[in-house]
This record gives structure tokens, C-alpha cells and sequence, in this order.
């Protein structure tokens, strides 16, 4: 089998080797990375600057390139350079915090899963959820959690327009619970801009804002990571409200 692996943290992330490692349970893999950590560029890809692809020295192993661009742009030049025949497989992670909720929106982790999917290939996004600031990603689990589920994962439906986002809570593995398939849930983030000044009295702006999420319904992923399983969630590229156009072609039809 041949696999394409990228992530948002760059070609330095630990959670990069951690799923190489799982992954190279079931074939041959391939690295195409950013040269630097790139999180939160959504599925944003370089138009107006060329992209640089080097050789990554010493890489524990296996063959990884790194690309002065996004996870997007990482996924294209790997589709083209390294595996020009096409490959199997596109995994993206293992990301270093969760991309639960609205936050896939936002992840290049969740991007570089999605480009995978726009090729047609079988697509997956990894991440550690850690819930609070005091947790370890626990890389370690994440690659002994997917290595152990490779039949479960590569069994789940493909389909066009079709990837899957997983969750993986960050504690030791023999705390993990079972995974469950689950929707979005809500995860957004209140105050997001908070306005600061520097050392001359310059105003400037600090993105982030404090998470606020509701963890009670267990068939969301929000409420699984949190009640300790791992969240499988697919994730349609097509947004269409198709019950919605239904309804209005079905009001438009009606009063004609």
C-alpha cells in the first residue's frame, strides 16, 4: 500500500513521526510536510509564490520532503513528485491538539485530509485531544491506537466527497475507551480577539479566545473525546443543505 502522510505542525512535529510509524504497519510511506509549523490555514493553498521542495536529512528513517507551503500545497506536490503513479492512502497528523467541532474549519490537519479526498483517495485526519492545557499529547498512544485499528479504519466506507476525521484522547492508551462514530458537536471560541498594547503603547490584536464546548451528548465527537473515546466522524466535502434545496425548489414549485 502505498501512503502519503502530511500534518499542519511541520516536518519537526512529533505527532508526524508518531503516525509514520503506525502507518508503516501496512505499507510504504511517503512524507510531504511544511518546513514549518502552518496550523490554523484551513484548506488555504499558495497561488502567488513558487514552492520549494528539499529533501528532509535524517529523518528517522523514511523518505520525507518538506515544502515551504501549507498542508494543501504539501499533499499536491507529494500527488505530483513523490508518488506521480497516485497512492493509496492520504493520512494527515497526528495533530497536536483536537480538531473537534467547528474546528475542522480551521485545521490544516483537517485540510490535508480533505485535499486527499478531492483526488479521490482515501483520506484520514489524526489528532490528540487534549481537552486542557496540562495534558501530554501522548503521541505514543495515538500510534499504538491506530496501529492496532488498521483493519477497522481501512474497512470504513470510501466513497466520493467522503473523509474520515478521528479523535484520539490524550492519555495513556490503556485509558482509552472504544471509538465511536459520531457527528460534529459545537466547539467555538468566546473573546476571540483581545486587544493588546506593546512596550511603546501601539495597540495590536492577540487571536485565540477561551474554548467553550458542550461535552454531554455522546454522539457528538466533542462528548465522546471528552467521556475518554476515540471520535470517528466522516466528513462530507459536499455542504450542500441538499433538505433545505429540496424545500425550496418544493415552495418554488408550488407556487408557480
Amino acid at each position: 500500500m502505498r501512503i502519503l502522510i502530511t500534518n499542519d505542525d511541520g516536518i519537526h512535529g512529533p505527532g508526524l513521526r508518531a503516525l509514520a510509524l503506525a502507518a508503516a504497519e501496512i505499507g510504504d510511506v511517503k512524507i510531504v510536510a511544511p518546513e514549518r509549523e502552518r496550523s490554523a490555514c484551513g484548506h488555504a493553498m499558495t497561488m502567488r509564490e513558487p514552492l520549494r521542495v528539499h529533501r528532509a536529512g535524517s529523518w528517522h528513517d523514511f523518505e520525507a520532503h518538506e515544502v515551504n507551503g501549507l498542508p494543501v500545497d504539501c499533499v499536491n506536490v507529494g500527488l505530483t513528485e513523490i508518488w506521480p503513479d497516485g497512492c493509496d492512502l492520504v493520512l494527515s497528523g497526528i495533530n497536536n491538539g483536537p480538531n473537534l467541532g467547528f474546528d475542522i474549519t480551521y485545521s490544516g490537519t483537517v485540510a490535508g485530509a480533505m485535499e486527499g479526498c478531492i483526488n479521490g483517495i482515501r483520506s484520514f485526519s489524526f489528532s490528540m485531544a487534549m481537552l486542557d492545557g496540562h495534558t501530554p499529547p501522548h503521541f505514543e498512544t495515538g500510534t499504538a491506537w491506530i496501529a492496532r485499528h488498521w483493519e477497522t479504519l481501512l474497512a470504513l466506507p470510501h466513497e466520493p466527497l467522503l473523509f474520515w476525521n478521528v479523535n484520539i484522547p490524550a492519555r495513556p492508551l490503556e485509558e482509552v475507551g472504544e471509538p465511536r462514530f459520531c457527528r460534529m458537536g459545537e466547539r467555538v471560541y468566546k473573546d476571540r480577539v483581545e486587544r493588546r498594547s506593546d512596550p511603546w503603547g501601539r495597540p495590536y490584536w492577540w487571536q485565540g479566545g477561551i474554548v467553550v464546548m458542550d461535552p454531554s451528548d455522546p454522539t457528538t465527537d466533542v462528548g465522546t473525546v471528552a467521556q475518554g473515546g476515540v471520535s470517528l466522524t466522516p466528513i462530507s466535502l459536499d455542504w450542500t443543505r441538499h433538505d433545505v434545496l429540496d424545500r425550496v425548489r418544493g415552495g418554488a414549485t408550488s407556487r408557480t
